[in-house]
């Protein structure tokens, strides 16, 4: 499905990096890798996913910040019990634990957990773009090293 998204380059690529850091089930990567070995400036790719990207995982913290249990688990499909898991994980740890958002599957649930808790949306902010900036790097290189 995403393939498509590589068609409209630097905005395909947003659109494909800000769904992908949503709740739903993306992935961005194959529109970035595709993107960078048709030729597209590499750092300009990673400075538009890494933003997209971000913006999804602040979309994320802010449904938290909501605190609607009942929404999250309605329209999102994600159970209490599974906030709360990763709401004890993120106990004491801080803010800077949205650096972690890029993991799959479990960092989305961690920027809603952090909305929930109502983190420091600063540290937040910067945690959360720095590893998903960091994510898109490392990849960058890797198709660069593979290309």
């Amino acid at each position: 499905m995403l393939e498509g998204f590589s068609e409209y380059g630097y905005i395909g690529l947003f659109l494909a990096s800000f769904l992908a850091a949503t709740i739903l089930p993306l992935g961005s990567e194959v529109v970035f890798v595709a993107l960078i070995a048709a030729g597209l400036n590499p750092w300009l790719c990673v400075g538009v996913a890494s933003t997209g990207n971000w913006m999804g995982g602040m979309t994320n913290y802010y449904l938290g910040k909501l605190g609607k249990t009942e929404w999250i688990e309605k329209y999102l499909k994600v159970k209490k019990e599974k906030i709360d898991k990763v709401q004890n994980w993120l106990e004491g740890k801080g803010s800077a634990m949205a650096f972690f958002s890029f993991l799959p599957v479990v960092g989305d649930i961690i920027a809603l957990a952090l909305g929930y808790m109502r983190a420091n949306i600063y540290i937040v902010n910067i945690s959360m773009f720095v590893g998903k900036f960091a994510r898109y790097v490392a990849i960058m290189y890797g198709v660069n090293w593979i290309i």
